[in-house]
């Protein structure tokens, strides 16, 4: 019986997840890092599975090109919003995920960006290149998180990772906002509250919701304008729940007081963006899950999904 062919999107896929597949499949690798859209429909045809490690679009013209004989979705992500999941589960695929593995990976990036914005690490480091370093007492003072109000946009397990991080810092409190209140919020000692008084009473407002409608554009100038003067806005979620140009108008006209984001709209930034010029932003080019031992979980995971799926059984994160 011949073995299912499962394609790979990226020649720079951690080998544990090629290994695992490699026991029950055959695999076809795309030589290339990050294959344009064209390359991967291409290669597409003929496959029972597909291991995105890259954000290929999954839509109904890739879906059409790779016919009935594509069993098995899985993405090296915990982000789908590149996959339209409603398609693909109505023409009877399996589409999984890899949530969980990389929550505290992100967790860290959140906190090492806190703490980067409000202690003006990257302004610092401007200084020191300009040869304008100063010794005056009050000279680039930033802001304790001791005791300080952390505003979590998104209680989910990446929210909850800050959180327990966060706790480490002497915060003063830790509050929430999202669809409900939640038990884990209640084991954390933190409390729920609608994003007006989240936004009203936080010193550091963390974004850690995927992006959906509800949360396209979350942030924008009515938002920036209900935050305080000295808050900091951190962004592990996605870069389109930010508006940019509003983000950039509340850093530059100081209506907040900095950002650090591990996320952009759009992403990558050009290399000339009014963002990369600013003092009070601290910004990354989406390292979230990019540590080595993360990102070998991650594709462990993608690749199980498929082989559950190829067996009929169901998938480790199934969407």
């Amino acid at each position: 019986m011949a073995r299912p062919r499962v394609l790979v999107t990226s020649n720079d896929t951690p080998q544990p997840g090629i290994d695992l597949l490699k026991t029950k499949c055959d695999v076809t690798i795309i030589q290339e890092a990050v294959p344009s859209s064209d390359v991967v429909l291409q290669a597409i045809p003929g496959h029972d599975a597909i291991f995105l490690s890259t954000h290929a679009n999954i839509n109904t013209r890739f879906l059409d090109v790779a016919g009935p004989i594509l069993r098995v979705v899985s993405t090296m992500s915990a982000g789908y919003d590149h996959l339209d999941v409603p398609e693909i589960k109505r023409r009877g695929i399996k589409v999984g995920h890899t949530p969980n593995v990389l929550t505290h990976a992100v967790a860290e990036i959140a906190v090492m960006l806190t703490l980067n914005a409000a202690r003006r690490a990257h302004e610092g480091r401007l200084k020191l290149e300009e040869g304008k370093m100063e010794r005056r007492p009050q000279w680039l003072l930033g802001y304790d998180l001791r005791g300080s109000t952390i505003g979590i946009v998104g209680l989910g397990n990446i929210g909850q990772a800050v959180a327990h991080m966060l706790k480490a810092f002497n915060v003063g409190q830790i509050i929430y906002t999202g669809h409900s209140r939640k038990k884990a919020g209640d084991d954390l000692g933190a409390f729920f509250v609608s994003l007006d008084e989240l936004l009203a009473q936080s010193d550091v407002v963390i974004i850690a919701v995927p992006l959906t409608n509800e949360t396209l554009g979350l942030f924008n100038d009515d938002t920036f304008a209900k935050m305080k003067k000295n808050a900091i806005l951190v962004n592990v979620g996605r870069g389109k729940i930010v508006k940019t140009d509003s983000l950039v108008k509340a850093l530059r006209n100081k209506t907040i007081f900095a950002a650090g984001l591990d996320v952009t709209d759009p992403e990558p930034l050009p290399v000339d963006h009014e963002l990369l010029k600013l003092p009070n932003a601290v910004v990354i080019p989406h390292l979230g899950s990019a540590t080595i031992q993360t990102r070998n979980e991650m594709s462990i995971l993608a690749a199980q999904n498929i082989l559950n799926g190829l067996d009929g059984n169901p998938l480790v994160h199934e969407l």
